[in-house]
């Protein structure tokens, strides 16, 4: 299977290791990778999506004939930039005037759509292509003794008929399923399906309120489970997931909120033999208790 690597922004920007880590890891798996060359931001809600469709559009248009010219279909690991490439390809090919529109706006760069590649989550990719079964009998090492948390994205989930790749988006088991292939035990907890708070209008608009509503959700998770590291798959959870804890930190006083965030394809990495430094190099809560296995 050959796809095109859509890295957004963040990614290569802030965690380069999360990209090495992608990088590595599928091909492992028999998922060659293209690039996306001279793509650009996806864009991202709260901007264009909010403001001007035309915009938004044309740029998913842009970075969408760019797979189209690879002749694949694109994958992408941040929820966001996922969400918003394929609700943008959802109304390109469901709506001809708005496809005759896109191509229009191009037209001056050369290029056009057709709407022909479409746009993959690479946990979509690892659960139902590569499969956990084939993932569990290819690593070398794993995470069998740990006890791991899962966080999913929202913009994989909802809206569910347009981006949504699970049996159910209410009870979905792709995420878990894949951290169990590595030998960790995933637990359960109430608020397992609340957002991680890290939306970018959530954030900017009430901060308070969105890192209180993060404190919920980890007060749950040390309540109620014996989590030792959170597998996320969208880098916005990443990154949010753990500035807040160090943020509630400060507030507090003292370590409370301490457990390490990972991408998964770092985990997957990782337990594929590839080196921490390379894969799992840059947090900003410490990842020490897990890299020790390594």
């Amino acid at each position: 299977m050959e796809l095109c690597l859509f890295l957004g922004c963040n990614t290569p920007a802030i965690r380069p290791d999360v990209e090495r880590a992608i990088r590595c890891s599928m091909p492992a798996l028999g998922v060659d990778l293209v690039d996306a060359d001279n793509y650009v931001c996806c864009p991202a809600f709260g901007s264009f999506p909010s403001t001007d469709q035309d915009s938004w559009l044309a740029t998913s248009g842009w970075n969408l004939s760019i797979a189209e010219q690879k002749k694949c279909d694109m994958l992408v690991q941040c929820g966001s930039c996922y969400s918003s490439l394929r609700m943008g390809r959802n109304h390109i090919v469901e709506h001809e005037e708005t496809k005759n529109r896109v191509n229009e706006l191009l037209e001056p760069t050369g290029r056009s759509v057709t709407g022909s590649s479409n746009v993959r989550h690479v946990s979509e990719v690892l659960f139902k292509e590569v499969t956990p079964e084939k993932i569990n009998n290819t690593i070398s090492k794993d995470l069998k003794g740990l006890h791991g948390i899962v966080q999913y994205p929202c913009h994989t989930l909802y809206p569910s008929e347009v981006v949504g790749f699970e049996k159910s988006s209410r009870q979905p088991e792709g995420l878990k399923k894949l951290v169990e292939a590595l030998g960790a035990e995933v637990d359960g907890y109430s608020r397992e399906m609340q957002c991680c708070g890290g939306a970018g209008g959530f954030m900017k608009s009430t901060p308070e309120q969105a890192i209180e509503f993060a404190k919920m959700k980890f007060d749950a998770i040390l309540e109620e489970t014996q989590g030792q590291f959170i597998a996320v798959s969208c880098i916005t959870c990443l990154m949010h997931m753990e500035n807040v804890q160090n943020t509630l930190n400060k507030r507090l006083g003292e370590e409370k909120y301490k457990i390490p965030i990972f991408d998964y394809n770092q985990l997957l990495a990782l337990c594929l033999g590839n080196d921490p430094a390379q894969v799992a190099s840059i947090c900003n809560v410490s990842r020490d208790s897990i890299l020790e296995r390594f």
